[in-house]
């Protein structure tokens, strides 16, 4: 796939979120068109209650679309989740590089996020190896076949992805 993507993995707790919130504003500093996909293995809700896309998902529809001049959201109902080429086919194509939040079971490249205090071992260098990991950030040394980067340190990994996957 000539898609642009890195996922990055770690256990709840670790701080995904906060670290692709810092990541995504440093690329978009830069210039780049950033998109951002995030698994969730539970079940969410965009719709709310009272609002009129709730009440029209609620009634049946399949396929509900809210479009305003600034953006969009979509809820499809299905029976399983899309495999991710087809997220990021549909949805991505625009995009010079997508963070995505989960997925560590896919083959897509890989940033293992690691804190010494919620951590013992690694996701991607345990029990499984995964030969899609391109990094480890951490908040401590380790000896490992990947590159090492500071987790607490976002224009660091933001220059990892730039120089692996944007130049």
């Amino acid at each position: 796939m000539s898609m642009k993507a890195v996922s990055f993995v770690a256990n709840s707790g670790t701080g995904k979120t906060t670290l692709l919130e810092k990541v995504i504003a440093i690329l978009k500093g830069r210039g780049y068109l950033v998109g951002a996909l995030k698994h969730d293995a539970h079940r969410f809700d965009i719709d709310h209650p009272g609002k009129d896309s709730h009440r029209l998902t609620a009634a049946g529809a399949d396929t509900m679309l809210i479009s305003s001049q600034e953006k969009l959201a979509l809820v499809k109902k299905h029976a399983a989740s899309p495999p991710i080429e087809e997220l990021l086919a549909t949805y991505f194509t625009d995009m010079d590089i997508v963070l995505i939040e989960g997925f560590k079971k896919s083959y897509l490249p890989k940033i293992e996020l690691h804190r010494r205090e919620k951590d013992s071992t690694l996701l991607c260098r345990g029990d499984f190896y995964d030969s899609a990991l391109l990094a480890v950030a951490s908040d401590e040394p380790l000896e490992l076949d990947v590159p090492l980067l500071n987790i607490n340190d976002p224009e660091q990994i933001a220059d990892f992805i730039e120089e692996r996957f944007l130049r």
